[in-house]
């Protein structure tokens, strides 16, 4: 009951006094130090919706709950549908149709990534003083040095290039993907562990004279599915493959675990903002990741898909076990860490994104006027309010993972219209019972449609033979 609740957002009047008003007065009353925060942001892959222990999950995740505990759930934060287009816009506080990453992810031989005229959130947090690190996956591009993380903002760069690599030999589609400050690294062991030790260890070698962006983009819990047997063993009566699944976000609950910590051991965690995100909803709901009662999985414009757990944490100026409702995406985080850190918003290319802090920290509401979800040349979805309109839902094939059933998939050329508020599970399509709301939505969906760019697609070519190591030529 207590993540319907939190999805419903059908507390009393009486309890939601109780929360609400104290936590906005709380917040408002803490004023800003001095000194710019900390921010160590944790991106899960592939994790739905409904794994976490706050949603009531099968599995255990105490470390995930804890940090999420002291802080503010965001429980209806929206990110793109795959993995790269989330991470650009994460990057840049821009959807990613103006990057022309709409469309899937950034393949092992794409000669492309994001673009460098693109300013990123760690080189605008260079500008005011921080060091940045990346330990993860980047998956914005590396067929030139152009593109690699130490070229786009980061001090230290530490994790793998592509997705969907072995966890153990740290390989993809045969070439080697593991570096160190962009340059390969042979460093042996099972990535989540590496990623977790070497963010532990960037922060236990702080400089806490200046602040640090610490950006966590674990492959866990993409798949392959792999994890160290012990990790399993908790969760014996899971069927094959959740069973797996279980343990890789138990091994990545340890890491997190471990990171908080160091933070902790630093005496870095009164002015340390935590944050956390799945890039994506969970694929194969059911077999593999649960994404509760949400419709749709991975790929989807549905809840399911683009919906995803996520948190924010930072001592003293959010209070604990706080709960926003508030729509936001992940373009805001951009504008939002952005105006926390004292850096300024004026750039070249502006801003979908908008400064959340006053939804996330005095129950405000949401920034936007209109969110939107995608836009493709084939499909795409906006929420206004607590309206949503998805146009020809369609599954997006991201890596030539599992697929949607054909029975699953709405009809070609298909309009639906969902008021989220009062049917989060997207059960009954309103377009014809509304048509003035559909007409509504779609023009202000087709004035974002109008302003996308053409995406950019990378099919493998004929005869293409994997580098020794990604990012290098042989």
């Amino acid at each position: 009951m207590r993540s319907m609740r939190s999805l419903f957002g059908c507390l009393s009047t009486s309890y939601v006094l109780a929360l609400v008003i104290p936590s906005m007065v709380w917040a408002a009353d803490q004023p800003l130090k001095s000194a710019k925060p900390n921010v160590v942001l944790i991106l899960a892959d592939d994790m739905g919706w409904g794994d976490v222990g706050w949603h009531d999950s099968e599995i255990k995740t105490p470390h995930l709950d804890k940090l999420a505990a002291s802080g503010t759930r965001l429980e209806q934060f929206y990110v793109q549908p795959v993995c790269s287009p989330t991470r650009a816009a994460l990057m840049t506080g821009r959807y990613p149709m103006r990057h022309g990453l709409q469309v899937g992810v950034v393949r092992p031989w794409a000669q492309y990534g994001l673009p460098l005229n693109e300013r990123t959130l760690p080189q605008a947090l260079k500008e005011v003083g921080y060091e940045t690190a990346i330990c993860g996956k980047w998956h914005l591009g590396h067929f030139q040095p152009e593109y690699l993380p130490t070229h786009r903002g980061f001090d230290h760069q530490y994790g793998h290039y592509n997705g969907a690599l072995d966890y153990f030999t740290h390989i993809r589609d045969g070439g080697f993907d593991w570096h160190r400050d962009d340059r390969v690294n042979r460093d042996e062991g099972y990535s989540t562990h590496l990623i977790g030790r070497e963010a532990t260890r960037i922060i236990g070698h702080h400089d806490t004279s200046k602040p640090l962006f610490l950006y966590v983009p674990f492959n866990a819990v993409h798949a392959p599915h792999q994890v160290p047997e012990k990790y399993k063993e908790p969760y014996s009566k899971l069927k094959e493959p959740r069973r797996t699944y279980a343990g890789m976000l138990a091994a990545m609950d340890e890491a997190v675990g471990q990171i908080a910590s160091a933070i902790d051991g630093k005496g870095m965690r009164s002015n340390t903002i935590f944050l956390f995100s799945s890039d994506n909803g969970g694929p194969a709901p059911g077999q593999v990741t649960s994404n509760g009662p949400l419709r749709g999985q991975k790929g989807t414009l549905y809840e399911g898909g683009v919906r995803v757990p996520a948190f924010i944490s930072w001592e003293g100026h959010l209070r604990p076990g706080t709960v926003v409702n508030a729509p936001l995406h992940i373009v805001d985080l951009f504008p939002t860490l952005l105006t926390l850190a004292g850096a300024p918003l004026e750039q070249s290319l502006p801003t979908d994104g908008r400064d959340a802090w006053t939804a996330i920290a005095h129950h405000g509401p949401s920034p936007h006027d209109a969110i939107l979800l995608n836009t493709t040349p084939d499909s795409g979805a906006i929420r206004v309010g607590d309206w949503k309109l998805i146009l020809n839902a369609s599954r997006i094939d991201p890596e030539g993972e599992t697929k949607v059933a054909k029975k699953a998939r709405a009809p070609r050329d298909s309009v639906e219209l969902f008021h989220i508020s009062q049917d989060p599970f997207e059960k009954k399509n309103l377009a014809t019972a509304h048509p003035e709301k559909v007409k509504e939505l779609k023009a202000r969906y087709e004035k974002f449609a109008a302003e996308a760019v053409a995406p950019k697609v990378a099919p493998m070519a004929k005869g293409f033979h994997a580098p020794k190591i990604w990012g290098e030529s042989d």
